[in-house]
């Protein structure tokens, strides 16, 4: 990962922070051994919370663990291969990875990098969103967003361009009113 998108990761992740409750955010979030760009896991879960855990973590009067959600940020600022973020995600969910979350939500953030000069976007991204799809289809636990990032990355040692922290708070509006619309629960 390059120097800016590591700007970009901290800055989205701060980002959803300031602008999300009920979440905490990580950069670089282990799951089954690859890390996810931003990760938010929200308040309830500690990983056994759902799934026989401890029960002094119940959410009380019922005696049934609240919903435990993931929220995986994928940045593809200029990856060559996009869709391969979205297939180890795939293999975390077949491999039972994740199965201590009851809501996996995948927002996968494309830069502008994958537009196309004539418009519409690059097979690579169709792709990856194709492979994302693939998989909220086969999981019902599981949500796939593409999500636009309208700033193009840097070429190797130049300045990014003028305006990029708009773009990222226009893709964490984005990330943030998904969550909102009731995909996190």
């Amino acid at each position: 990962m390059g120097e800016f998108a590591r700007t970009l990761q901290t800055a989205v992740r701060d980002g959803l922070a300031a602008r999300t409750t009920g979440f905490a955010w990580h950069e670089e979030y282990d799951v089954g051994g690859t890390p996810v760009d931003v990760a938010g896991v929200s308040d309830e879960s500690d990983g056994d919370r759902g799934r026989g855990g401890d029960p002094a973590h119940d959410d009380g009067a019922t005696g049934e663990a609240a919903a435990t959600v993931l929220v995986a940020v994928e940045l593809e600022v200029r990856r060559a291969d996009p869709a391969n973020n979205t297939v180890k995600l795939l293999r975390a969910l077949e491999n039972g990875v994740l199965d201590r979350f009851d809501r996996v939500v995948v927002c996968q953030v494309f830069s502008a990098y994958y537009d196309l000069a004539r418009g519409g976007v690059s097979t690579k991204r169709e792709n990856a969103t194709f492979v994302g799809r693939l998989a909220a289809d086969a999981h019902e636990h599981v949500a796939y967003h593409a999500i636009d990032l309208p700033v193009d990355p840097p070429k190797r040692g130049n300045d990014p361009a003028e305006g990029w922290e708009a773009g990222v708070q226009e893709a964490v509006r984005t990330v943030a009113s998904v969550l909102d619309s009731g995909d996190a629960s």
